[in-house]
């Protein structure tokens, strides 16, 4: 007889497929005309069908208490951040140039060292000015689970390569600073845990003194909690446990598996062992292989996933095979992760803990903590190390721009739940130290989360509204653009990008990076003083208002020969008047990086 089975299984499926679904009908509004990217419109549905909503998709009803009296929640939780992150950050990897690494390793190590160790101290400075009850150590703990820019968010802002680059690095990076915090603290021998300890000493006989000297055992036996030793012993470990097993380890046993996968494709390709569906979901079989694998050796497994990506494609081979076989397959599995992961995060936002008398925590509280962390997080740190990297960041506004848009995601809520399985419960530790920043971290962190997918998702938003509002001209790219075909006639021709007119790709555009503001005026300055770098750029970048745009950009184009260019100058001046750029830009970011042609993943609007 036929019954209705109302499991979580089939609502969750129900769901997760309708809002696919509806987000498809709509994406080219959503992304080219409202610039919502994918990550707030997820979090906002999952809000209102998680826990505060209809109750619909609801993760504490997924598993029963575990038996140790840990919630499968967060289990769920932290797996679900592993496997989301791990994947993209494999794609992310092999979409870098080849040897990107080799080739930027100083400004690299300058974000990686210098950057995020000033941007940990100040975040950490934050806590201690907003959050009650928090001593240095544990602000430490928590400044660190939201130091690293979020990869997966990044890319919504900011797409190219330094900006992959170092939003993939930093966040499988994060691990020193969170780990140094917390050896510290488990290391520490507080004179309110000596007390404690002699006051258990002279009351042994009781019962509830044994019972409570015995829960402190099991802690000390599962690895959490308290471990004495004192500051040499918490370096010592940290030296070996973290940047040797933890970060070296990761890196080597990230790139072994890069390179093996690097030849391996190859081979497979040359004596045509591999069809084109498997050749396009190898990143991803190599993403699930490191976490897991990662997993069961207690490494940083988001390390080696990043790691892997880019020694895939270390000699340029895999990437320029993708972008022949027009490769969306990477790109579909990127949404799919990202719906998931932000609408899990928006149904378990624990916004009973963010007001609360145990831990002093106010919703104005919080809201000011957002806004310190959005100025004084990663802002100084870039205006104090931007000159140092000109290659990456040339000015000022181009520094206000990195540091501003330093998003913190679901890489946050990987260091979070990891950290929530290092301490006892709330209540549970030894100290007043330890139970304060557990019951602290869950709710601080979760915010922060949330008041940057909000504040980050709709600043471009806003900033194209106040650009229209205020006539701004429209703008193009000083580094020319990035011409890609059209596979449909039916595809929409993105907001950054205009129908090319070279010769032999009638179904191709011109793509333009967003963040570039170089007006028509100073191309044409720096057509005065040559026509080096401006007249072979103007063809493809510009869209011409006359018909006889394509015999203009043929002969233009012949005139970059060695016998043309002494000609060449007159009649770039004379086409001048016919250019007009037709669409807005945003700020300047090189760090965002002119879009380059080994990049075939598509265009951010």
């Amino acid at each position: 007889m036929p019954q209705l089975d109302l499991s979580n299984l089939n609502t969750v499926l129900c769901i997760l497929g309708l809002y696919v679904l509806a987000y498809a009908f709509l994406s080219v509004k959503i992304k080219q005309f409202w610039y919502l990217g994918e990550a707030l419109p997820a979090v906002i549905v999952g809000i209102a069908l998680g826990q505060v909503g209809t109750r619909w998709i609801d993760p504490e009803d997924w598993g029963m208490q575990m038996a140790n009296g840990s919630e499968l929640q967060n289990n769920i939780t932290l797996g679900m951040c592993r496997i989301v992150i791990g994947v993209q950050l494999v794609i992310a990897g092999f979409q870098l140039p080849a040897q990107y690494q080799r080739q930027r390793w100083r400004a690299m190590a300058i974000c990686l060292l210098g950057l995020m160790t000033i941007m940990w101290l100040c975040t950490s400075a934050c806590m201690l000015a907003a959050v009650p009850k928090l001593t240095f150590l544990a602000a430490l703990v928590i400044g660190s689970c939201v130091t690293c820019t979020d990869p997966i968010l990044s890319q919504a802002v900011a797409k190219g390569p330094f900006a992959d680059n170092e939003a993939g690095a930093n966040d499988g990076f994060g691990f020193p600073f969170l780990m140094l915090a917390v050896y510290l603290i488990r290391h520490a021998s507080s004179p309110e845990y000596l007390d404690g300890e002699a006051h258990a000493e002279r009351s042994v006989f009781t019962t509830s003194v044994l019972s409570v000297r015995q829960e402190h055992q099991d802690i000390h036996r599962h690895g959490i909690g308290r471990l004495k030793g004192g500051v040499g012993v918490a370096i010592r470990n940290w030296v070996v446990e973290t940047w040797i097993y933890f970060i070296l380890l990761a890196i080597v046993y990230g790139a072994v598996c890069g390179f093996m996968s690097m030849y391996a494709t190859k081979l497979a390709l040359r004596k045509k062992w591999i069809d084109g569906e498997m050749y396009l979901l190898w990143p991803t079989g190599l993403g699930l292989f490191l976490v897991g694998t990662c997993g069961l050796l207690g490494t940083d497994d988001l390390l080696a996933c990043f790691v892997a990506g880019n020694c895939l494609n270390w000699d340029g081979h895999y990437l320029e095979e993708t972008e022949v076989r027009h490769d969306e397959v990477n790109s579909c599995i990127d949404v799919l992760l990202n719906f998931g992961g932000f609408m899990y995060i928006g149904a378990i936002l624990p916004w009973d803990e963010f007001s609360s008398a145990a831990t002093g925590l106010t919703y104005g509280r919080l809201v000011g903590l957002g806004f310190l962390v959005l100025l004084f997080r990663r802002i100084p740190a870039v205006f104090a190390l931007y000159k140092t990297m000109p290659e990456v960041c040339g000015d000022w506004k181009e520094a206000l721009f990195m540091g501003y848009f330093g998003p913190i995601g679901i890489g946050a809520v990987f260091y979070v739940e990891h950290a929530r399985h290092l301490f006892p419960e709330p209540g549970e530790a030894e100290t007043e130290e330890e139970n304060n920043l557990a019951a602290a971290l869950a709710p601080v962190v979760y915010w922060l989360v949330f008041f940057s997918i909000v504040v980050h998702g709709l600043s471009i938003p806003a900033l194209n509204l106040f650009l229209k509002w205020r006539g701004v001209t429209p703008l193009i790219d000083e580094k020319g653009g990035v011409e890609m075909d059209l596979l449909s006639r039916h595809s929409s021709i993105p907001k950054n990008a205009r129908r090319s007119v070279s010769q032999g790709r009638r179904g191709s555009v011109i793509v333009h990076n967003r963040f570039s503001r170089v007006s028509m005026s100073n191309m044409a300055e720096q057509g005065d003083a040559g026509l080096s770098g401006i007249s072979r750029r103007w063809p493809q970048g510009i869209a011409w208002d006359d018909d006889d745009a394509l015999s203009r950009s043929q002969s233009l184009a012949r005139d970059q020969s060695p016998k043309g260019r002494a000609r060449g100058r007159s009649d770039a001046q004379s086409l001048r008047p016919s250019v007009r750029p037709r669409e807005i830009s945003f700020f300047d970011e090189r760090s965002a990086s002119v879009p380059e042609p080994s990049f075939g993943r598509g265009v951010q609007g």
